[in-house]
């Protein structure tokens, strides 16, 4: 659609600020040295988990000191799972955000997403993995200003190279906007917009694609309670008719609750490691209250935070 319509230099443009959309994090992020894949991870069995972490750590300098952020870590989250991932500031809960969206390098050990491991893959077959295997939601929806909410939906299908089919990138964008209830915003920018609606565009560009994972940021973050809990309603309702996989990142117990499996980490180690009492529930999507009670589903990161 409009970005086949662009010269060379306007999808350049486009793909610099799809990039600084899906990427933010980067820029909270450090390099390090990239080490060879372990025996053990040859060794992993990854039919059946979605998300497989494998002694994953990561370390950063301050002057003189090594900071260790994450200490080890391993675990697995099976597909069509909502896995809440808990922490206080400083505990390593967005540092391990950062490196399961391929946004950051670990100092050691690898994260596999659907059956590639992908933490020391090249930039651009990075870009590749996350553009068909991640749909992103952020705390501060991150749309873009001169796109309508229908555009910004219809982005991530126009600049993936398999989604050749542009009436049916339309046509799926147009649904998601109907199910979050902006039928009738299509045509508006984000200006025009509340911050509630700009949430549920958000929700409806992470879907586009079909992801068989979500991450998002604390995605009622920056939203008063009813609002809050509409957006967080939505979102479980397209995870439970996507069947996608959803991994909620969070220092907020009423958040995690909802979850059928709750990971805490404590220092940059894993302090506790919960299934629900009712895990079904958190397959399948739950009600989310407009007092401020939420369903069930995704990966959200707490901003800033380590």
């Amino acid at each position: 659609m409009f970005c086949r319509d662009m010269n060379s230099y306007g999808r350049l443009s486009y793909l610099k600020l799809l990039d600084a959309s899906i990427g933010l994090m980067h820029l909270f992020f450090n390099c390090s040295i990239r080490e060879n894949l372990t025996v053990t991870e040859a060794a992993l069995s990854l039919s059946d988990p979605m998300i497989v972490v494998v002694g994953l750590r990561r370390s950063i300098r301050n002057g003189t000191r090594t900071v260790d952020i994450l200490k080890g870590l391993d675990f697995s989250i099976p597909r069509g799972q909502f896995a809440a991932i808990m922490g206080s500031s400083g505990s390593g809960k967005s540092t391990l955000l950062g490196l399961l969206a391929g946004l950051d390098t670990p100092s050691a050990g690898n994260v596999h997403l659907n059956g590639t491991a992908i933490s020391y893959l090249p930039e651009d077959k990075l870009a590749q993995v996350r553009g068909r295997t991640i749909g992103f939601v952020f705390q501060s929806y991150q749309l873009i200003p001169t796109l309508t909410a229908l555009e910004n939906v219809l982005l991530p299908h126009e600049l993936n190279a398999d989604a050749k089919d542009g009436k049916a990138g339309l046509a799926r964008a147009r649904e998601l906007l109907t199910s979050v209830g902006l039928g009738d915003r299509m045509d508006h920018y984000p200006v025009q917009l509340s911050g509630g609606e700009q949430q549920r565009v958000a929700l409806a560009r992470a879907f586009i694609l079909r992801p068989p994972i979500v991450l998002a940021d604390e995605p009622t973050g920056n939203l008063d309670t009813t609002n809050g809990a509409h957006v967080l309603e939505l979102l479980l309702n397209l995870n439970r008719m996507e069947g996608t996989t959803l991994v909620l990142v969070t220092h907020d117990p009423v958040l995690a609750s909802y979850a059928n499996r709750r990971i805490v980490l404590r220092d940059g180690v894993i302090l506790s490691d919960e299934m629900s009492a009712n895990p079904e529930d958190g397959l399948v999507g739950g009600t989310v209250g407009a007092a401020g009670g939420m369903g069930h589903s995704v990966i959200v990161g707490g901003g800033g935070e380590r």
